[in-house]
C-alpha cells in the first residue's frame, strides 16, 4: 500500500537547527518545512496542510506554549511534538494539558523523534476518521429521516 509522506513543520530559533531536522525527515521521505518563530508557524499553517509540528518551547516573541495554545484553537487537528533544551516536569505536563501529542529534550535522537511523528500522525489520521464517520452517520441519519415508510406512517 502506497504511504503518504507526513506533512512536518519544525519551528525553532536555531536556524541550523531546523535545517538539519528539514533534510533529515526529507531523508526518509517525509515532507518538511522550517519555520523560525511561532508567528512564522502560524503563517505557514494557513498556507500548508500540515499534519504534525515539532515545536520548540524557548523562542524569543511568541513562545512554544503561546504557539501551541493558538494552534490547538486554530488546527485542533495538528499534532505538537514539543522539543526543548530546558525541561522540567512541570513545563512537560503544562504542554501535554494544552494538548500536545509528546514532549521531548534535546538533543533528540532521530530515530526517536521519526517515531513520534509516525505515532502523532496515525493519531491524527483515527482522528479524522472518527470525525469523518461521524459526519457520514449525521448525514445517514438526516436522510432516513426525509423518507417515509412504505408499508406505514412511521418514519424510517
Amino acid at each position: 500500500m502506497f504511504k503518504r509522506p507526513t506533512n512536518v513543520l519544525v519551528v525553532d530559533d536555531e536556524k541550523d537547527l531546523v535545517q538539519m531536522i528539514v533534510e533529515t525527515l526529507r531523508e526518509v521521505n517525509e515532507t518538511a518545512y522550517g519555520a523560525y518563530s511561532g508567528e512564522e508557524c502560524l503563517r505557514v499553517l494557513d498556507k500548508n496542510g500540515i499534519d504534525v509540528i515539532i515545536l520548540d518551547i524557548k523562542m524569543p516573541g511568541m513562545d512554544g506554549m503561546e504557539t501551541l495554545q493558538e494552534i490547538k484553537k486554530r488546527f485542533p487537528l495538528v499534532e505538537v511534538i514539543m522539543l526543548t533544551g530546558h525541561g522540567t516536569i512541570d513545563t512537560s505536563v503544562q504542554c501535554m494539558k494544552l494538548g500536545a501529542f509528546d514532549y521531548i529534550l534535546k538533543p533528540a535522537d532521530f530515530a526517536d523523534l521519526v517515531e513520534k511523528i509516525r505515532a502523532a500522525r496515525e493519531k491524527r489520521n483515527k482522528q479524522k476518521e472518527r470525525i469523518r464517520q461521524a459526519e457520514a452517520r449525521a448525514l445517514l441519519t438526516k436522510s432516513r429521516r426525509g423518507v417515509k415508510n412504505p408499508l406505514g406512517s412511521r418514519e424510517i
